[in-house]
């Protein structure tokens, strides 16, 4: 049984789908540190112009998590494109900035500045669309964007025996933490329908995704919430990551993914934080909001960050101690200016 899409196809942007549909040979990118949502919009963008005649390859920054290697399609991610990739058309995957791109952008600059692009994206924080871009930061996902895309191109949905239904429902349970976020909308859901119809294992990947970890991330996840600290008489929840933690539990960094979610788990924190060393002067910064309080991106986009009103980050040019006090100072400041009503 399929799932009607039409009444939600009147959103993509005719210059998107004309230009990924007329591509000979795209380059599509992630953006570092890559997600279920990057990775699955990538594998989707790419089924799309293979079905259109084209060839696609396609690169991430950063190797592809562990977690995601169930996944169909994984190992087609490379670090860098061929150097006579004779490419046509570059796609930018779920990146709110070019930045996001990572080191891959900055090793094949004239490549990434000379090709035309197409910036598929659903971050609030993004400025960087153009003409010919696709941002919608009422989606849930660049997933749901993708399918749609597919949709309206006639891009069968089942293609490659459910792999592209798969990866499109990976990044779409991901970032909605199985429709338990409130970015899960009607579109949403009539999506998510259609991609279980075309053979998309929902429970599967929901169990893979949030409720199977490897014993040695647990063990991490010990350690991080073990030193949990609070601030702010309990506004700000707020934990950390650094490479000491990684050699003791044998994790690499991708294995921190959920730490956040969990801290935002809390009851009265109105701000949560995990900071992940990133190197002897980077701290890479999660956030994650309460409704109706703190806009995760205006505290990300203090420190040049961004990503949605409950759920940002950013990366903080300093050690994790200096970076910890500045953002959590402005965290201070933006949670102590929330006023919520009081029931009694």
């Amino acid at each position: 049984m399929s799932v009607d899409l039409r009444p939600w196809l009147d959103a993509v942007p005719a210059a998107a789908a004309r230009t990924i549909a007329g591509a000979r040979h795209a380059l599509i990118a992630t953006h570092e540190n890559p997600d279920a949502d990057t990775l699955g919009a990538a594998l989707g963008v790419a089924a799309i112009v293979e079905h259109h005649g084209g060839r696609a390859t396609l690169v991430s920054t950063d190797p592809v998590p562990p977690l995601y290697g169930f996944l169909a399609g994984m190992d087609r991610f490379a670090q860098d494109p061929a150097p006579d990739g004779d490419y046509d058309l570059l796609v930018v995957c779920d990146c709110g900035s070019l930045d996001r791109l990572g080191d891959v952008r900055d090793r094949h600059r004239e490549l990434f500045d000379r090709l035309p692009r197409v910036l598929v994206d659903h971050h609030a924080s993004n400025t960087d669309g153009g003409e010919s871009d696709w941002v919608d930061p009422a989606a849930a996902a660049t997933c749901e964007l993708v399918t749609l895309l597919a949709a309206q191109l006639d891009v069968p949905l089942d293609a490659g025996g459910g792999a592209m239904a798969a990866a499109l429902m990976a990044g779409i349970v991901m970032d909605t933490a199985t429709f338990a976020h409130p970015n899960a909308t009607p579109r949403t859901l009539a999506v998510a329908a259609a991609l279980v119809a075309a053979g998309a294992p929902l429970s599967d990947i929901s169990r893979r995704l949030y409720r199977s970890k490897p014993d040695a991330q647990l063990r991490l996840f010990g350690r991080v919430l073990d030193r949990l600290e609070v601030a702010g008489n309990g506004l700000i929840i707020h934990s950390s990551i650094d490479g000491a933690d990684h050699a003791a539990t044998g994790t690499i960094s991708a294995h921190s993914e959920g730490l956040i979610e969990l801290l935002a788990q809390s009851e009265t924190a109105e701000v949560a934080i995990l900071f992940k060393e990133a190197g002897p002067d980077s701290t890479r910064v999660s956030v994650r909001t309460k409704p109706g309080g703190v806009d995760a991106t205006q505290l990300t986009g203090a420190f040049g960050g961004g990503g949605h009103a409950r759920a940002a980050g950013a990366t903080v040019a300093a050690p994790l101690p200096e970076a910890r006090a500045r953002v959590l100072a402005e965290a201070l400041r933006l949670a102590n200016a929330v006023h919520r009503p009081q029931h009694g």
